[in-house]
């Protein structure tokens, strides 16, 4: 069996409490005898409920279910739908990104529960096996094909969901794949065990920055905002609840392929017209509830609007040729296109090659860079984009010809160890890029000359002029940048973001096979943790994670304390047969699992935190154990 590698999804749901879910198959979690759909609401009786979703470094190439309903439950037994559409999510695709579910109008008063209905029917899960995407069938403990999963939620008696008027409510679910999924590579087709599990609380435990998409409601260049109608992922109709999205000065629009700034990007948008395609990236004030864009996109700009659009990594390239492989193809919405299946179909994950043709005529956009086309040039291997143009196909072979169209460079982020470093310049043993495993890479044609072609050993980044950071050589590091011109490296990257090993997020995960263990740990106290590495019911899985790295916990010479993190926001759950409790202080969460351990075994144990240089403690700011 395969671990994946923090292949974790969270779920933003605004409320103002803690609580945790636990996942069973069938059954509709809850009296829905009852259930309510808010029609009579007004700002006397009703209060706002915003769900959100992203997801953490993973192997997943792609992780898609079908989000079927999202109901709440009152004190008073009252059952509320908050999700007006089916909706298809891809997990995977979430690494360093939020993005809105719903926005939904609830009436006001004490939520106790609620239930999230998945449903793994049709479930598309990717893998990556030497560098090639591959299909994987997701099973239950029993190997049994998943399919509707109910995720019932309960909340703590001392904190309750409170939707009241005037101010949206917050908190954060955390849709955890790294503790509830097991690949096994060795299986045909590929086997992924997985039983889903989530856990609650007040804050999101990582800030990310967050996306809304929906068609333009209305333009007030008065206010510096513009309201949609919120439409997540690729639905071709939802309509999840209006959101305000603020803007300033400094927000970057792209509308139609043209870029501008602050007020003059919203008179653009203005122009562009009601039900124009958008999509926002920016931050949460979660003092405020208020979303402020950073970045804007707009009309033609947005994925499969009036081009066919691929979203990738690129693999490879020959002359003008890219090659991206494992990317998603989202199709433009065809007139005779009915609804169900542009839901279905338009938006997809490719395991194949996909090729993408470009030219002198291609307009070459940078995030961040403002108007000026970079070029065709500017593309080369490594790079994440998203390339818009005419598809087709001509058996397995999928095409995306962009020679008239036009490619975004989006940010792009590497891992790997620190080999050297020196001031503007350091080499890195590369790991992965954009989450993809180096076998997958062919780095041929990225340098002047064949003798300085890229070499994912040492990987030559720019660094920013002022970098105050410790840079360790041999540990591990993670930069955001853009890779250079194809044909021009070295360089082979410039950097706009450096992450050090000593802000990089660890995440500690082991497993004692499906029987489990009486005896995880040779130390257990308020104080901390200790793992009993002489356990010999420890299954494959006993790893620290720094993204793709993984440092074997049974090469250590000794176990990591595993500590609760004292600032900060942090979440702990332990789930069992009955659902999941969970804690917010972590002494709590250890007496908890100190008697739960009186007579059940644990099976396995994930947590996420900082791990310190010295390599003795871990201090965590959430963790799942899983008790059989």
């Amino acid at each position: 069996m395969k671990p994946l590698n923090r292949a974790r999804a969270l779920m933003a749901l605004l409320a103002i409490s803690i609580f945790a879910l636990a996942g069973c198959g069938g059954g509709s979690g809850g009296d829905t005898s009852a259930d309510q759909q808010p029609t009579a609401c007004d700002a006397s009786s009703c209060g706002s409920l915003l769900v959100a979703m992203t997801d953490a470094d993973g192997d997943f190439l792609s992780y898609a279910v079908d989000v079927v309903s999202l109901k709440m439950k009152r004190a008073n037994g009252t059952v509320v739908e908050t999700l007006p559409n089916q909706t298809r999510v891809d997990f995977a695709q979430y690494v360093d990104l939020t993005e809105f579910l719903t926005a939904a109008t609830v009436p006001n008063g004490t939520y106790v529960e609620g239930t999230l209905r998945l449903d793994y029917t049709n479930a598309a899960v990717t893998v990556e096996r030497d560098g090639q995407p591959v299909a994987a069938r997701v099973v239950d403990a029993n190997g049994a094909a998943l399919g509707i999963v109910d995720v019932r939620v309960v909340l703590d008696n001392r904190h309750r969901l409170i939707v009241a008027p005037g101010l949206a409510a917050l908190l954060t679910l955390d849709f955890n794949l790294t503790a509830t999924n097991t690949v096994d590579l060795t299986t045909t087709p590929i086997t992924v065990k997985a039983r889903p599990t989530l856990i609650a609380s007040l804050e999101p435990v990582v800030e990310k920055e967050i996306r809304l998409r929906g068609p333009l409601v209305s333009v007030d260049t008065a206010a510096n905002n513009y309201t949609i109608d919120l439409r997540p992922f690729n639905h071709p109709n939802a309509r999840h609840g209006r959101v305000v999205v603020q803007t300033t000065n400094a927000t970057a629009f792209e509308v139609n392929g043209a870029a501008s700034t602050g007020s003059a990007g919203l008179q653009a948008l203005q122009t562009a017209g009601e039900g124009t395609a958008t999509i926002a990236f920016g931050t949460l004030n979660t003092t405020t509830r208020s979303f402020t864009a950073e970045r804007v996109h707009a009309g033609s700009s947005v994925p499969g609007q009036g081009r066919d659009t691929v979203i990738g990594t690129i693999l490879s390239r020959s002359g003008n040729e890219l090659i991206v492989r494992g990317g998603t193809i989202v199709r433009m919405l065809e007139p005779n296109m009915s609804i169900a299946n542009a839901q279905d179909d338009r938006a997809v994950f490719e395991r194949g090659d996909i090729k993408v043709l470009v030219g002198p005529d291609t307009a070459v956009l940078k995030d961040g860079a403002g108007v000026q086309s970079a070029g065709a040039q500017a593309l080369s291997v490594g790079q994440l984009i998203h390339a818009s143009g005419a598809y087709s196909t001509s058996g397995a072979q999928h095409t995306i010809d962009a020679t008239q169209g036009r490619v975004r460079m989006h940010l792009t982020h590497l891992f790997g160890t620190v080999v050297t470093n020196s001031p503007g310049l350091l080499t890195l043993n590369l790991e992965a890029i954009n989450g993809r495993r180096l076998d997958a890479f062919n780095f041929a044609g990225t340098g002047s000359a064949p003798a300085t072609d890229a070499d994912p050993t040492r990987y030559e980044v720019a660094t920013p002029p002022i970098t105050i950071m410790q840079i360790l050589t041999g540990r591990p590091m993670r930069a955001f940048g853009f890779v250079s011109p194809f044909g021009e490296a070295p360089p082979d990257f410039t950097s706009r973001t450096l992450v050090s090993y000593a802000e990089l997020r660890a995440s500690l995960s082991i497993g004692w096979g499906d029987a489990g263990t009486s005896a995880p740990f040779s130390s257990m106290n308020s104080t901390g943790l200790v793992l009993n590495l002489t356990n010999p019911d420890i299954g494959l899985r006993h790893h620290i994670l720094f993204g793709p790295i993984a440092l074997d916990l049974q090469s250590l010479p000794a176990s990591p304390m595993i500590v609760g993190a004292s600032t900060g926001n942090t979440m702990f759950a332990i789930v069992t047969s009955n659902g999941i409790n969970h804690y917010s202080d972590f002494a709590e969460f250890v007496a908890a699992l100190t008697t739960g351990l009186n007579g059940s075994k644990i099976v396995s144990f994930t947590a996420s935190g900082g791990y310190e240089a010295s390599g003795t403690t871990l201090t965590i700011k959430d963790a799942v154990a899983i008790l059989k």
